[in-house]
């Protein structure tokens, strides 16, 4: 089995990321805030550019994203997400709004986006731990700012990361030997979602509905194997 070295690591970096949040994010001034995510957001583009541009079928790229992107809106996939995130924050309670607050909003924050999904896919089938680590970078800002306003409850959500991620990890690692052909597809429909997050953090308008096009990873790993199984 699989080990989860990223899901484990990121989860330590936002524990290190809320405790400087806590103790000195306060501090920092809101320009260097700006500057430090529109910095990552040009890195999220070169990584993501790098991970589409790999030996694939653009074809099945192009009906991946299309696909899942209609299904994602067909779904209402980013509606039904806020929808539980907002189920959540409220049915979280202490006698502390805040920590509350600070544990729902980070878990939602660093769980809920394209590159987890993404991150924890590609290791788990050996393609290595780009997007994973690029994501615990981001995560350790994020953490910092979002726990130097709401408080400690932010540190916890390092516990949501450890679950989450590492299981997509080890389940990525299970289904390997049946994705084999999907793997290239998998890593280029990925690299166009960290790309769209990469445009949102560079203020991108209208901003790019990244939860609804996460469906695309699903037929990332469909149609190269129905297309395999059929011959095309």
């Amino acid at each position: 089995m699989v080990f989860p070295c990223g899901a484990v690591i990121n989860a330590l970096v936002i524990v290190a990321g809320s405790s400087v949040g806590l103790l000195v994010g306060s501090r920092l001034p809101e320009r260097l805030q700006t500057l430090i995510f529109q910095l990552f957001g040009l890195c999220l583009l070169a990584i993501g550019l790098k991970m589409t541009l790999g030996d694939t079928n653009i074809l099945i790229v192009i009906l991946s994203a299309v696909l899942g992107a209609a299904t994602g809106e067909l779904f209402r996939l980013s509606q039904r997400l806020d929808a539980l995130a907002e189920r959540l924050k409220k049915k979280v309670n202490s006698q502390n709004p805040l920590f509350s607050q600070g544990l729902v909003s980070g878990s939602v924050m660093v769980c809920a986006g394209a590159m987890a999904l993404v991150g924890s896919f590609e290791e788990g089938l050996g393609l290595g731990r780009t997007t994973v680590f690029a994501k615990t970078m981001i995560d350790f800002f994020a953490t910092l700012i979002l726990a130097s306003r709401t408080g400690a409850g932010v540190i916890f959500a390092s516990v949501a990361v450890l679950v989450y991620q590492g299981g997509l990890t080890i389940l990525a690692a299970f289904l390997s030997p049946l994705l084999g052909p999907a793997i290239n597809c998998l890593q280029s429909v990925g690299g166009l979602l960290v790309m769209a997050i990469g445009l949102n953090m560079l203020g991108l308008r209208p901003a790019i509905n990244i939860s609804n096009s996460l469906p695309a990873i699903l037929f990332a790993a469909f149609l190269p194997l129905l297309m395999e199984t059929l011959g095309v």
